[in-house]
């Protein structure tokens, strides 16, 4: 960087790098911070803003007394760098053989509570767990008896025996009945923890009754076991001095079937397993290092990873002006952090596109509540690090896409990164914005930001086209009260996408319910010197923050909303779930051909 300080404390900076260049402006009554800006390089087009990896910096001028928001925020506050967590090099495989003839560290046995009745022998009636037991000399049903092991979903025992293949047998409980996709990936998690609590290293998963699970296809079962296994070997230890690694290699599925089938289904429990653990990582990065330029940054890493098949478009702050995005950079405004508006685009590796798809996600990488701030018991404004879950759903849902490179469909990601801070530049209550697609919002409360930056990520997905848009937002805690925190609202006036999405939702094992988008809910809406507040009241919040949403959205365009803002991060365990990946994911494909 080379600086030359002229008169009245002007400071001209000219840098090339490749990261943003700053200046700043001293005299002897203040400090005044000038604008990151970035253009893209002669070589790239200016009109499309692409991602080309290198970008040229303009110098500025400041001007006397002039405070501009987006300057130098300090660089990695509080010097905190993680360390990349290590992807588990896992191997899946399936094989049709006899359980007592595997040879490993931990054999796992998921059973029902009707599996491990006995009859009045107090044998197992189940004739795999029957055979297990004789092997073992009765030891099993002893065992299982002591530890009063009853097949109820939770419940697991690991158990340690000689006379097997095997160094420990693990049973673990599927409940009355294993009848979807969820309860098989909670099985798969179960059995990473207990491998990773016996330090095993080769493990195979079996069903006691393979045959009784017939609501879920067997090449199913195994995708979704596989999935849970490596979600249940994730731990986030990036900022962590110390952790304890798994050392678990290799999984085989029992009984489920083998050949291309059952292997294609593995494969794809790997992918989406992977999306959702990049969608966790997003989620639980802290607001100083996952800033909206990291998280643009973690963007078109994605892209350049698949760039058979994703490209990445990167759009500065004043190319969203040019855009006229006033409702999204009007949130931005307050933060040190400069907005990124990131949109990621799928294209098939090859043959035609019958369908294109839009998928937004929320990006507030830290929301305050601006000036209406988030302040008393409950406003969990130290979580709010978690108010881009929907970003890291489409993210990770993109990386997942990527890997398993659907055929006849064109996927846009779009999402308006930005922080809701405050400042002297930040927006107040009271002030009129302007969206992208000319109407106006009276800003009753800067705490309802994330539809705002919502309405310009829905205009411009709009606009490239697509068939289908839904986007996915940490939007109310009116939608909590109503569902709790691990079901999503989804408000659609489309029957068919409510169908598709719901239909996804079941084989993905995340828990979707339809909302009503209540017309006469509008009036609450409305203000009487712009064409719309940005809330209404108290009642229905959930509904009217919908409705908003709706009126951003162009008519030809089958649109749905989900309201993510409770399961997309567990208050039990005080971490983030990747949900909305798997569901997404699972949309995709049932619009690709």
């Amino acid at each position: 960087m080379a600086a030359i300080v002229g008169s009245l404390g002007t400071t001209y900076v000219c840098c090339c790098s490749s990261s943003a260049s700053y200046s700043f402006r001293y005299s002897s009554l203040f400090l005044t911070k000038l604008t990151h800006f970035y253009r893209p390089s002669s070589s790239s087009s200016s009109s499309s803003a692409s991602f080309r990896g290198s970008f040229a910096f303009v110098p500025f001028r400041s001007r006397r007394g002039k405070f501009m928001a987006h300057s130098l925020a300090q660089a990695n506050l509080g010097l905190t760098n993680p360390t990349p967590n290590e992807a588990p090099q896992v191997s899946f495989g399936a094989k049709d053989i006899d359980v007592l003839e595997w040879k490993g560290d931990l054999l796992a046995v998921g059973v029902t509570e009707k599996d491990v009745a006995k009859d009045e022998n107090s044998k197992f009636k189940n004739p795999i767990l029957n055979k297990l037991d004789s092997r073992l000399g009765g030891l099993l049903s002893e065992a299982s008896a002591e530890e009063d092991f009853t097949g109820k979903a939770g419940q697991s025992t690991v158990l340690r025996f000689s006379g097997l293949g095997t160094k420990r047998v693990s049973l673990i409980g599927l409940g009355k009945s294993a009848s979807n996709v969820a309860a098989f990936r909670s099985l798969g998690e179960t059995v990473a923890v207990a491998a990773k609590a016996s330090q095993a290293s080769d493990v195979a998963i079996s069903l006691a009754s393979p045959d009784e699970h017939s609501s879920v296809s067997k090449p199913n079962i195994a995708s979704a076991i596989a999935s849970g296994t490596i979600l249940g070997i994730f731990e986030d230890n990036r900022y962590k001095s110390e952790s304890k690694k798994s050392v678990l290699k290799s999984v085989e599925i029992i009984g489920l079937g083998s050949g291309p089938e059952v292997d294609k289904k593995l494969k794809y429990g790997q992918d989406v397993s992977s999306g959702i653990v990049l969608g966790r990582e997003l989620v639980n990065s802290p607001a100083n290092v996952l800033t909206p330029g990291a998280l643009a940054a973690e963007a078109t890493k994605i892209a350049s990873a698949y760039s058979d098949v994703l490209s990445a478009t990167i759009l500065n702050e004043e190319q969203c002006k040019e855009l006229n995005m006033g409702s999204y950079l009007g949130v931005a405004a307050a933060s040190a952090n400069p907005p990124h508006f990131i949109h990621l685009c799928y294209k098939p590796p090859t043959g035609p596109v019958s369908t294109k798809l839009g998928l937004v996600g929320k990006g507030l990488t830290f929301d305050s509540g601006g000036y209406n701030i988030k302040t008393g018991p409950g406003c969990s404004i130290e979580i709010m690090k978690t108010d881009m879950g929907g970003s890291a759903a489409v993210l990770g849902a993109a990386k997942a896409i990527g890997q398993i490179k659907p055929l006849g469909v064109e996927v846009h990601f779009v999402i308006a990164a930005c922080e809701n801070m405050i400042s002297g530049t930040g927006m107040r209550p009271g002030d009129i914005i302007t969206a992208s697609n000319g109407k106006t919002i009276e800003v009753n409360n800067t705490d309802a930001e994330g539809r705002l930056t919502l309405a310009d990520a829905l205009v411009y997905t709009c606009k490239q086209g697509v068939d289908k848009v839904i986007d996915l937002a940490t939007l109310t805690g009116a939608c909590i009260v109503a569902l709790g925190p691990s079901i999503a609202g989804i408000f659609t006036p489309s029957d068919d996408l409510a169908k598709e999405v719901l239909a996804a939702s079941e084989a993905s094992g995340e828990k979707l319910w339809r909302m009503p988008l209540e017309d006469s809910y509008w009036e609450s809406m409305k203000s009487s010197v712009a064409d719309m507040l940005n809330t209404g009241g108290r009642p229905g919040g959930a509904i009217t923050a919908a409705l908003f949403l709706k009126q951003f959205v162009d008519e030809k365009v089958q649109w749905m909303h989900i309201d993510v803002a409770g399961p997309v991060f567990s208050d039990k365990k005080r971490t983030a779930t990747g949900f909305g990946v798997a569901t997404l994911v699972e949309w995709v494909l049932k619009n690709a051909s």
